[in-house]
This record gives structure tokens, sequence and C-alpha cells, in this order.
């Protein structure tokens, strides 16, 4: 009973919701046209046209249903529906089977599982009314939603969280600090369960916040950053516009109160005191003070100064951004002698001064520093600090050149002791007294070869030789004219043959060793031996120069090549010095142009135009190139001679052969007969050795008529070939027995003449045995070309037969 109550009162809710939504209860729907469900349609319809219409088509469901038994959602059903069974009701879509159900008879919706519409708002489904015999659809198919109905089971959250804020101290009442915004997932187009509202739970001393924005606020005007620089401030959201039953969040908001510059810098101290000592040069540090602030940040930036007169001149104060500290520093020597306190007048201030608290009292303040000097042994200090002196060249060795002094600035004045640094006048030029501090010159100076002299002068404590100052010292060698001019240059020119008279030769200046603080000032003039000279005259021009000029017309070379004029040169001293130079003045040649073409003296040609280290480096060089010419003339004719000699002992025999007949022996052109004939020597064949012509061995016979009897041998019967023997054999044992002769030599035998002569052999190599016959007289017939053959063996042949008969 209790459960049919139940869901008696889920239904009711339903159906008020439902009415609440819409408006209406049942929602009527024709559908017309073609398609499942038309009107002519024999299966939809018996014998007419059948309305039909969904009695609604939106049903809804409250969420987090916590019921045993299903929760009904709603009834579908349709107009041919008659109440007897034979419709079938089924369902399609989001849930259909698991999370809704349907009575297929009756058309009842049920809800078998929880739903949570903040994960799901709606479910979209199909609804069928199909005939349960045949299965056919009676109804077109129809689409409905199920809504989830919300309700207030979601508390407000802050999702932006955790929340930092800052405001500045002193700020004044409602200056806004942030703003923080809560989330309710309910839905918040119905009801009040989105609604939310803010409110302070903690801090609302100092902070308060806006019900509807979220925004949060200064409740006081006496933040100071000082007191407390941070506060934590709880808001809280609570939906169903803050009503009873609400759900509610809660964040912590952290407010930082950011500084001003609301406090003004304090010197923890009225005095500070420091000591240093009196030898600390300047630029060091004597101590460090610094003011507090209790403000952070750049508000603490502190600039820091003297403010009294005596501390400005000595002291210098420099701010340490780093610390913000005030360094001190010495801006002047210190002297214990003279004032052995100083006190300094110290100013702090801020840099950065803030308008609006001007009013809270001057943002500085002041503090006093004394500095004790402290008393030291100090060297002795040079007094005056002149460092210049001059002296004479001329000063004997012993002159005073001047006189440096040192005190001792302590109190005890001790005496003090002069010296020199021997490292800076090593030649001990000058010399001090150890006691006066008089400088003496200890050698003879010498200002054109060291016109300056800096030396360095020691000044130490007679019983305190560590207390010592160091002074340097620079002394001038003042000029005297101990050095007569000369000629800048040894000058040499040169006048033409038809020079005429007042013709400009050479211009003449001097030097001077000396440097007259009046300046230079050289006079010229023609020594005295000279005087007789009536070929050149010199022109003094009065500006330290002078100009040579011809004064006769024309000149010889015949009879005087060169001149030698002398010229006496004055300085303006005191005293006054003199020198003489000789200007050499050659007769040149000379063309219409009055250019010089040649002069006598090949030495002033080359000497013109070089210098007198490169005329000698020249003639080195020219001797170098005659030397290594004649050296190698030298090898080359020992080299010769040694071949030659070499060539004499190793005669070599050759066999030359010629493949053409030649030209007979008027030909001269073809072969060098001469070269063939040298490479037989028969010095060496002895009348005991058996050599001779064919036929005779006579020991008187001549090796010239040897030479000319060998082309005749063709025509011996008895010829022997003995001699050609004996040499070879000779040839081979000798190079046998040289072992320093390489193995060049060759013997070769030819054992045919061969066999490409279109016509028979001439040799005598196969007709040398006594009993040969040959008759020449064919060649008469072979042409022009043999005839001086056939004349001279033909011709022979003849003679030979006469003799016989």
């Amino acid at each position: 009973m209790a459960k049919g109550l139940q869901g008696f009162s889920w239904t009711m809710l339903l159906l008020f919701c439902a009415i609440q939504e819409l408006g209406s209860w049942a929602v009527h729907t024709a559908v017309e046209g073609p398609g499942l469900g038309e009107p002519g349609d024999p299966a939809l319809l018996a014998g007419g046209r059948v309305k039909r219409g969904w009695v609604w088509n939106q049903f809804f469901v409250v969420e987090e249903y916590t019921g045993t038994e299903p929760l009904y959602v709603g009834k579908i059903h349709s107009d041919s529906d008659e109440g007897d069974g034979s419709i079938k009701y089924t369902i399609s879509g989001e849930g259909a089977g698991t999370i809704f159900l349907i009575d297929e008879i009756t058309g009842d919706i049920h809800a078998t599982e929880r739903l949570d519409r903040e994960q799901k708002t709606f479910y979209t489904l199909r609804a069928q009314a199909r005939d349960r015999q045949t299965d056919q659809l009676l109804e077109p198919e129809s689409e409905f939603i199920i809504k989830v109905q919300d309700i207030n089971d979601s508390e407000p959250r802050f999702l932006e969280g955790p929340y930092i804020g800052s405001v500045a101290e002193l700020s004044p009442v409602g200056t806004s600090v942030m703003q923080v915004m809560a989330s309710d997932a309910d839905d918040p187009t119905y009801g009040s369960s989105a609604r939310v509202v803010y409110s302070v739970l903690e801090g609302e001393q100092h902070f308060t916040v806006d019900s509807k924005t979220g925004v949060i606020r200064t409740a006081v005007a006496d933040l100071d950053r000082e007191t407390q620089d941070r506060y934590e401030v709880v808001i809280r959201a609570t939906d169903m516009a803050g009503q009873l039953g609400g759900l509610s969040g809660s964040t912590t908001v952290t407010i930082v109160v950011t500084d001003v510059n609301d406090n003004p810098p304090r010197f923890p101290q009225k005095m500070y005191q420091f000591s240093i000592v009196e030898t600390a040069p300047v630029g060091t540090a004597i101590g460090r003070v610094k003011a507090e602030d209790s403000d952070v940040g750049e508000n603490t930036d502190m600039t820091y100064q003297v403010k009294d007169e005596e501390g400005v001149e000595m002291f210098k104060v420099t701010t340490d951004s780093n610390t913000q500290e005030a360094v001190i520093t010495v801006q002047k020597p210190l002297d214990y002698e003279s004032k052995k306190v100083h006190t300094v007048v110290v100013e702090a201030l801020n840099k950065f001064v803030d308008p609006r608290f001007v009013d809270l009292g001057t943002f500085r303040d002041q503090t006093i520093v004394r500095v004790s000097v402290l008393d030291v042994d100090e060297p002795p200090e040079f007094r005056p600090p002149s460092n210049l002196m001059e002296v004479q060249e001329d000063a004997h060795v012993g002159s005073v050149v001047g006189v440096v002094t040192a005190l001792d600035p302590d109190t005890a004045n001790h005496p003090v002791r002069y010296a020199i640094d021997r490292s800076t006048d090593a030649e001990r030029i000058f010399d001090i007294d150890a006691k006066t501090g008089a400088i003496v010159t200890g050698k003879v100076l010498d200002r054109e070869t060291a016109g300056w002299h800096n030396i360095t002068v020691l000044a130490m404590e007679a019983d305190n030789h560590s207390q010592v100052s160091r002074a340097s010292l620079r002394i001038r060698i003042l000029d005297v004219n101990d050095n007569p001019p000369e000629l800048a240059t040894p000058y040499e020119a040169a006048v033409c043959e038809d020079a005429k008279p007042g013709q400009l030769i050479q211009t003449i200046s001097v030097v001077d060793r000396d440097e007259p603080q009046s300046g230079h000032r050289f006079y010229f003039t023609l020594a005295p031996e000279a005087s007789n000279n009536h070929h050149f005259s010199l022109l003094d021009i009065q500006d330290n120069t002078a100009a040579v000029h011809t004064q006769r017309v024309g000149f010889n070379r015949q009879e005087q090549d060169v001149y030698l004029l002398p010229i006496l040169v004055v300085d303006s001293g005191p005293p006054a010095l003199s020198s003489t130079g000789t200007l050499t003045i050659r007769v040149c040649g000379c063309d219409s142009n009055g250019a010089i073409q040649s002069c006598n003296s090949t030495a002033y040609v080359v000497s013109a135009t070089l210098s007198p280290g490169a005329l000698i480096a020249l003639l080195v060089c020219v001797l170098i190139l005659v030397v290594l010419v004649l050296l190698i003339l030298t090898l080359k004719r020992h080299h010769k001679s040694h071949l030659t000699s070499e060539d004499d002992e190793d005669m070599r025999d050759n066999v030359i052969k010629y493949n053409d007949e030649g030209g007979g022996e008027q030909d001269t052109e073809a072969y060098d007969m001469s070269a063939l004939r040298s490479l037989y020597d028969f010095s060496e064949i002895k009348a005991g050795d058996g050599g001779g012509g064919p036929g005779e061995g006579g020991p008187g016979r001549n090796p010239a008529s040897e030479l000319h009897a060998l082309p005749q041998w063709v025509q011996s019967p008895d010829l022997d070939f003995s001699v050609f023997r004996d040499y070879i054999c000779r040839k081979v044992e000798q190079a046998d027995e040289d072992l320093s002769v390489p193995p060049y030599d060759s013997f070769q035998t030819y054992a045919f003449e061969g066999s490409d002569s279109p016509v028979a052999s001439l040799s005598s190599i196969n007709t040398w045995s006594s009993g040969s016959e040959q008759d020449f007289s064919y060649l008469r017939g072979w042409g022009p070309r043999f005839r001086q053959l056939a004349a001279l063996y033909g011709g022979r042949r003849g003679e030979e037969d006469s003799e016989e008969s």
C-alpha cells in the first residue's frame, strides 16, 4: 500500500512538472502524407482514414531518485488502442532497455537506474506502436524526450583558487582588492539551485565581499604593512540565494599588503667613530654607516651626502647600491701633524619620496662621523717639488748643477741623507752631496751627445734608510758653440763645356751640431787658397745657403776636367767657428738643351746615379761573374781533354750497314766516308805481325797504301784477313783485362749479306778465294747510275788483263 502511494505521489509530481513546463497535459499530433501510417494504407485503416496522436512527447524524471521500486516516468498511448491488448508498445534510443523500460501492453515507462542531471540532462528516445499479430507499425515512429529534473544536489565550488590578491597599505576604505567567483553545477534555469551569494567567514574586520559579484574590498583605512603584511580571508558561497537549506562552499583568499614609502630613514646611532693612518692613499675607504628604513623595495633606496664644508673637502660619501650603506672614503691626503681628528656630518634621505605622505614628516636623517688620523713614520718630503735643472755643457767637472731639499714631515724631524739612484745614472755623470743635496757634475758634459739627463734622487732618514722618498729630476744641458759648421754633404757639381758666365752650378747648405738659442746664422766665402780662382764665383744668399756660378765662357775637358773649389763657412758664435769644405766640379759634354751627355770620369757618371756602397757592390758582382765564367770554361776544357783521352783509349769497332747503294763516288753529301775510315786504326800493326796487303807481307809496307788497297780486295785472289782477326782479338783481351771498362764491346759475325738487293751482290765476302773470277762488264748495262762503278771495275779489269798478257 505504501509503495502504491509512493508511486502515485511521484506520478502526480511528474504530471505537475509536465503541466508547468508545457502548459498542457496532452499534445495531439496529426500525421499525414505518404509512408508508414499514411491515410491510404490498408494495414493502418480499415475502410477509412484513422486519426492518431501521441498523448505527449516530453517526459520528466527527477534526478537522484533513491526508491527501491522503478520510478514511473510516464505513459505512451495510441488512439487506435481499444484496450484489447492487440497493440504492442516499444521504445528505442538512449537508455532504452537498460535505463528505461516500457510495458508493451499499457505503454507505461519506468526508470530503473538513479539519474544525475549534472552528468546528462536529457535522453532522446523513439516510440513505436505495432500490431501484436503482424508486428506491423500502426503509427509512424515518434521521437520524444525524457528530461532529468534538477534538484539542489551540488554545492558551489571555487574553481579558480587558490586566490592571492594585494592592496597597498594605508589604502582608503572600499578599495577593491580582487574578485572571487564560485560555480554551481545545478540547473541555473530551474529554481534557485544555482543562485549563489557570497559572504566573509574570517577576516571581516579588515575586508568585505560583495554578495552578488564576489568583489573583495577593504573595510578599514589603516592597513599597515609594517604591522601586518599578509591576511588570510575566508570567503563562503551559498546557493538557493542564501535561503535555509542551501548548499555552500568556501575558499581562502591570501591578501598581501604592499609597501608605500611612509617611513623615513633613521640612523641607529647619532655618532660613529673611525680611525685611519695618515699615509692612506686617496680613495681609501674609512668605514660604512647605514640608515634603517622600515619600508621595503625601492622605498628603502638611500642617498647619502656630507653636509659640513670641512667634510666635503676631505671626505667623500657614496652609496652601496646592494646594501644601501654609506661608504666614506678619503678625498684628500691626511696629515697627522696638521689635524688629528676630523668631524663629518652625514645625511641620509630616501631616493623616492611619495608626495601623499609628505605630511608625515621629513624623510631624511643625519649622524656625526668622527675620523681619527693615526700617526706613522713617514719618509722625507722634497721641497719644493721642482724637478728641472739646467747646466752649461762646458761646465767643469764638480760644478754645482742645483740643490734638492727634503724634510722629515714627522714631529721628530729626523735628519735627511741624499743619494742618486745609479740605475738612472749608470755612467755617474752627476754626483750629490749626501748632507746638503747639492748636485754636481761628475764628468765632462756634451750636449750633442746627450741633451737631457733624467735621474732619480733618493732622500732617506739618516737613522732609518727604509724610509726613503724618490724624486725624478730632469737636467737640461745648455748649448755652447763648440762645433764648427760643415757642408751638408760632399757636394759634387757638373758644368757644361759651353757654359756661359753667371750660370748657376750648385746651391750649398751647411749643418751645425750646435743649437744656439738665437738660431743659426752662417756666412759663406771662398777660402784664401781659392783667391786666384777666375772660373767660379760664390754668392751668399743670406738664408744660410750659398750659390756657385760660372765666371768665364766655356770650359775644355781636354785641358782640365775637374775643378776643386774650397769654400769657407763661418757661424755666428760666440765664439765664431769656421770650417772649409771642397766642392768638386766636373767638366762634361752637354747637348743643345744643356743636358749632360758624358764626362771624362766614368766613376763620376756612375756616382751620380749610385752611391759608393752600391757601386762597390756592383763591382764585386761583376768580378764574381767573371770568375765563374773562367771557372766554367776551365772545367769544360778539362772535361773535353779527359773525354778525348778516354775516346783514344776506348776505340770501338762498328759495322755500319747501308741499305741503299748510294750516289757513287761523286755523291759527297750522302755519307761522310772519313767517319768510316777513322774507325780503323792500324798504328798497332807491325811488320813482324805478318800484316800486309794481299799477297805481300814485307816489313816496309806503308799503312796508307794498305788503306787505299782495301777497296781492291775483291780483285786479289790471295786475301788474308789475319790483320783484322789479330786486331779484334787484342781489343777483346784489353777489354777483358780492364775491370773499369763497362761491358759495351761486342763482337758481331755477318754470315750472309741478305737477300733484299735487287741486283747481284757486289761484295767481296763471297769472292775472297784466290780462284774466283768475275766479269764486271754487265755493269755497263745497268744505266747511267752505275756508270762510274762500271768504269772503275771494268777499266781496272782491263788493265789487269793487259798486264797479265
